[in-house]
């Protein structure tokens, strides 16, 4: 619950983000856009931690999960339909969704009891997505580096694609397809980048996975 109560004291400071680094923001919804866009046409989808909306929003995301009121009134005003909960118990019934999408994972509690949650939401062959930073690449790094000086990654969690692999395996998802962008450090990144298949090159990748 500490990463909440982080969220919700700095909502400000976390718009505010975005519009300092916009090509990076606008590369990541465009890496995220490109996995979305392979799932079938009319399909209902959550992001879960959504925050101001700032991802369900121009991915036509209409509706989620997020803990922090302050970030939630946000999003709620930007037209998405919030519920507050938490990851890791999602308030949902069973088989719900098509698809359910992670771009936060680093500031969860247990991701995979969040992976755990994401499957039993899902319906068969539902697919989740998670857009993370790599943890061995150089954006992450810059990041881990500064966590002490730093409001909202001072208690983050960050993980390799490895580990990703691993805990999707575990969790009861197959197929797992990537890709990536973020080619270079944050303050190098001044024009969108389109997103390469795979991982290994770029800081933040997108991973989909179908439920089995």
């Amino acid at each position: 619950m500490a990463h909440k109560e982080i969220f919700e004291q700095n909502v400000e400071e976390y718009e505010k983000w975005y519009e300092d680094y916009p090509e990076v923001y606008q590369s990541e919804i465009a890496a995220i856009r490109e996995q979305l866009t392979k799932l079938p046409e009319n399909i209902r989808g959550i992001e879960v931690g959504l925050g101001t909306g700032r991802f369900s929003l121009p991915l036509g995301i209409k509706e989620g999960v997020e803990p922090a009121d302050g970030m939630a009134e946000k999003a709620i005003n930007r037209g998405i339909e919030v519920i507050s909960g938490i990851a890791e118990r999602l308030p949902y019934a069973d088989l719900q969704f098509d698809f359910v999408l992670f771009v936060t994972i680093c500031h969860l509690d247990n991701l995979r009891n969040a992976l755990a949650e994401a499957h039993r939401v899902l319906k068969h062959n539902g697919a989740v997505l998670i857009g993370f930073l790599d943890k061995d690449k150089s954006v992450a790094k810059q990041y881990i580096e500064k966590r002490r000086r730093s409001t909202f990654y001072a208690k983050a969690n960050f993980f390799s694609v490895d580990r990703i692999q691993n805990l999707l395996k575990e969790a009861g998802f197959r197929d797992l397809e990537f890709n990536q962008t973020l080619f270079g450090d944050l303050e190098e990144i001044e024009e969108i980048q389109l997103p390469k298949p795979g991982f290994g090159e770029g800081s933040f990748v997108v991973v989909k996975a179908i439920k089995k």
